[in-house]
Parts: structure tokens; C-alpha cells; sequence
């Protein structure tokens, strides 16, 4: 580093645009990344020890747990684009075509399983044949979900109208049954959306259905990583942070942005972002941090209404972590009907656990009636579920039970939430806020994640002239 260098300048830049991006989540390193890529000069500042925002890992007992199970699917654009730019993708392929296991406990055994699967024909075909032999429904309801496919296809998305009804009623009145709703809408909704049909506005769901299954065949393919969370989200984002010259701070809290009304006074820089013991200037500012902790940074009139950002709600997804003594579960993951149990996922390989045990992780989506429950309680509940689902787990040993508890895991969305969400840019030049809450047009996924970081970094690099050829077209992938 040569004198006068400061930690992530780049020799010879000394005359270039800064940007600060507060929030260290993968909207935050996209932002990063994506204004690095164009020649501005990035500092990355992140309260937590690490990166990732709420896709991380931690130790227990020697294995690497992920604190949740994330999956996203082939249609997942911005995602995919991100893996590729940290050089992750081969460690969180996508399944060659998909395929999800559902089990239903309260049928008879030998009548509970049904698979979700598509074959490679166009859309709708490609589910033809899966809809058609799927058991868990009746040949009637069958049909009428054929229609109501066909109907949610034919929404416009850009309706504004969407956005104020709820999902739950359109499919009532488009005949789709409580059994319907169980076992298949809610079955996918729930774990994209983390609400239930009733809680969660038509344009969001009509959006994940017509992106994820009505779209392109492939678009459902389920992906996500062979290795633990952590790995991805900070150690390759972090490498790849500072190939780019971005200067990453951890454990590094943000007390308040400010905008500098006179650029005169300030040569370095429009904006001031202060940290404990150390305040930085810079041209561009990302706030992609939750949409409380962006109220609270927030300059005076910044936005026309920033109580809407207060109004935005928040839900809950707990996750149950079994380890056994033994192997229980014969397939990568599975859903279930008839149980409190989700989505069952085997985390075996990714923990680094050896020998002949296994170790699943349940994924439970709005869990707000249990998100609180004691430890105690959701095993009692728990285990005995997972016996009823895999008749394997009867007689194995538990060496292992614990939760993880994610209270604010994803925004809610609610009837009217789309109204709520802002765009990257704010009325203060230089000011642009990220993050999965954010007008994407998409729930709280790591994809919409990623595509506000590209939103962010592409409204500021067009106010400041420099190209934006480089970035992910979010656009043209929609």
C-alpha cells in the first residue's frame, strides 16, 4: 500500500467518486460490488461480526449450522447472478429438474406420498402430468386448479388493484377448496411468501406463481447450498469485496448519516456517515439495512411519507435442528401435509457431521403462534412429528435439539404492503436505499435481496454518469 493510502483506496484513485453502503446483507453486498465494479471507491460498514445479514452460519458443538434453511429457485435471476460473481455457483447448484417429495401423515401409510415434479415439456404442460396423478388431491380439485393456474396467468402484474386484495379470498372465488389451499397453494406460498394465502396480497403471490411455475418450464428448479450459509454470504463475499477494492467493516454500527448542504465546506464529499470513533464522507450513500434501522437514519425529508416504512410489518420463521444417531430421512428434503412439520431438509454433509448420523433441519414459515415457544415445548411437539413422517426416526437417537429463531425474518405481506414500499432512489441526491423490503416487485427472498442492491448502485451510477453495462439487467431478466 503505498503513503497516504487509506484501507480500500485503490493507488492512483485519489480524484474518484465514494460511496458508503451501510448494511453488510446481500443487498448490501451487491451494492457494494456493483459500484466497486464501476470504478467508485466503497466502504462496506456492518454491525454484526459478519456478513450475510439473516443468511449465516454459526458453530455448535463442532458442526457449522446455518441459522435457517434458504432455497431459491432457477427463475431466481439476480441470485444466480450474485453466486456467479462470487464464485459460489457450483457450491449451491440447482436440482436438474424439479421435484419435491410431499408426504401427507394422516393418510394411510403406502397412500402418503405424492411428488410436485415438472417434465420438459412447455408451459403449462410441463405440470400436466404432475397435477394430474398428485393424491393429495381429489380429481376434482385437481381440475380446478387447473383453472385457477390458468387464471392467475392472466393477471396483470402491473395492476395496482392486486396489491389490496388478499390471496386467500381470489382463490376462493376461484374455487380452490381448503384442501386445495393446504396442499398445494399454501404449500409453496407459505415457504416463498412466509404467510399463509389469507395474509398475503394477490400481487405478491400472483407473482411467484406466475414467475416461479407459470413462466418458463424450468423456473421452479430448486436450488440452494451444499455447504454451509457462511461460507457464501462472508467468506467468498468478502473475498470477492476485496478483490473489488471495497473496504469492509464488521462490527461497525451506523449513528447517523448526514448530508452536507455546502459541498465547499467538504472537498471529499456530499454526505457524512458517522461511526463510533471515525466519521466518513462520501459522494453516494446505500441504506440497506431493515426498514426500522433505515426510518432511524433517515435525513428529514428524504421521503414524502417515512412513516410507511414503520407500517411495513414483519414475520416470523423458526427453524427446529435435529441431530440423530442414525439416518432417517432418504431424500435431500421433503414437504409435509397433515403436521405441524413444514419442510424437512437434510443438513448432514453442509454441518460436517460425521459418522452414521443425520442431522435435519425444519424450515416453519410464519410461525407466529410458536416463534416464542420454549425449547422444551417444540420438542415435545416436534419429535414425535418427525417419527409419525419418517418412520426411520422411531427408535433413533436424539444427540442433539435446538431452534433458531429469526422474530423479524422476512417483511409481511400484507394486502397493501406494495404501497408501502419504496424505491432505491429518495428525494436527497445520493441518497438510495436496498434491501428485500424494498418496491422490487418481489417478496422477502435473497433474490429480492439482491436485485435492490443492483436497483441501488444502478440509480447512483446513473446520477453520477458512469456506465452501468456491467450491472445485472434486473429489468430484462423480469
Amino acid at each position: 500500500m503505498s503513503e497516504g493510502t487509506q484501507p480500500g483506496e485503490r493507488p492512483g484513485h485519489h480524484g474518484e467518486k465514494s460511496a458508503v453502503v451501510v448494511g453488510g446483507g446481500l443487498a448490501g453486498i451487491t451494492a457494494a460490488l456493483s459500484l466497486a465494479d464501476a470504478g467508485v471507491r466503497v466502504t462496506l460498514l456492518e454491525g454484526r461480526p459478519r456478513l450475510g445479514g439473516l443468511a449465516f452460519s454459526f458453530q455448535r458443538d463442532g458442526l457449522t449450522v446455518d441459522n435457517g434453511q434458504h432455497v431459491y429457485l432457477r427463475c431466481c435471476t439476480a441470485y444466480r447472478w450474485f453466486l456467479d460473481r462470487i464464485d459460489a455457483a457450483e457450491l449451491a447448484p440447482v436440482q436438474p429438474r424439479l421435484d419435491v417429495p410431499v408426504v401427507d401423515v394422516a393418510k394411510p401409510v403406502g397412500r402418503r406420498l405424492g411428488r410436485l415434479r415438472r417434465d420438459a415439456l412447455p408451459v403449462p404442460l410441463h405440470l400436466g402430468r404432475s397435477l394430474a396423478t398428485y393424491p393429495h388431491l381429489s380429481l376434482l380439485e385437481r381440475a380446478r386448479v387447473g383453472r385457477a393456474a390458468l387464471a392467475l396467468k392472466a393477471l396483470d402484474l402491473a395492476d395496482p388493484a392486486l396489491d389490496a386484495q388478499d390471496f386467500g379470498s381470489w382463490l376462493a372465488a376461484h374455487g380452490q377448496s381448503e384442501r386445495a389451499v393446504e396442499a398445494l397453494w399454501d404449500l409453496v406460498g407459505v415457504a416463498t411468501l412466509n404467510a399463509v394465502a389469507r395474509d398475503s396480497s394477490l400481487g405478491l403471490a400472483a407473482m411467484v406463481f406466475k414467475t416461479g411455475l407459470l413462466s418458463d418450464p424450468g423456473a421452479a428448479d430448486i436450488g440452494w447450498a451444499r455447504v454451509p450459509l457462511g461460507e457464501l454470504h462472508d467468506t467468498l463475499a468478502r473475498k470477492a469485496l476485496d478483490s473489488a477494492g471495497v473496504r469492509t467493516e464488521v462490527r461497525t454500527r451506523v449513528t447517523s448519516i448526514q448530508t452536507i448542504q455546502t459541498i465547499e465546506h467538504n472537498e471529499n464529499g456530499r454526505w457524512t456517515v458517522s461511526v463510533p470513533g471515525e466519521t466518513l464522507d462520501a459522494d453516494i450513500v446505500v441504506l440497506a439495512v431493515a426498514q426500522r434501522e433505515a426510518h432511524d437514519l433517515l435525513p428529514a425529508g428524504a421521503l414524502d411519507a417515512p412513516e410507511r416504512l414503520l407500517e411495513i410489518g414483519t414475520a416470523p420463521i423458526l427453524n427446529v435442528h435435529v441431530v440423530y444417531d442414525r439416518k432417517v430421512l432418504s431424500t435431500p428434503f421433503l414437504a409435509a401435509l397433515g403436521s405441524p412439520v413444514q419442510w424437512v431438509f437434510d443438513r448432514t454433509e453442509a454441518s460436517g457431521l460425521g459418522g452414521d448420523g443425520q442431522y435435519l433441519a425444519l424450515s416453519q414459515s410464519a410461525a407466529h403462534d410458536e416463534i416464542d415457544e420454549p425449547v422444551a415445548a417444540l420438542r415435545e411437539r416436534y419429535l414425535p412429528e418427525l417419527e409419525r413422517l419418517l418412520p426411520r426416526a422411531r427408535g433413533a437417537g436424539v444427540r442433539d435439539f435446538f431452534v433458531t429463531r429469526e422474530r423479524t425474518a422476512t417483511f409481511a405481506p400484507t394486502p397493501g404492503v406494495g404501497r408501502l414500499r419504496p424505491g432505491a432512489r429518495t428525494r436527497t441526491p445520493g441518497l438510495y436505499l436496498a434491501g428485500s423490503w424494498t418496491a422490487t416487485g418481489w417478496p422477502a427472498t435473497m433474490e429480492s435481496a439482491v436485485r435492490s442492491g443492483v436497483g441501488a448502485a444502478g440509480a447512483a451510477l446513473g446520477a453520477l454518469g458512469r456506465p452501468r453495462h456491467h450491472l445485472f439487467d434486473v429489468e430484462e431478466a423480469a
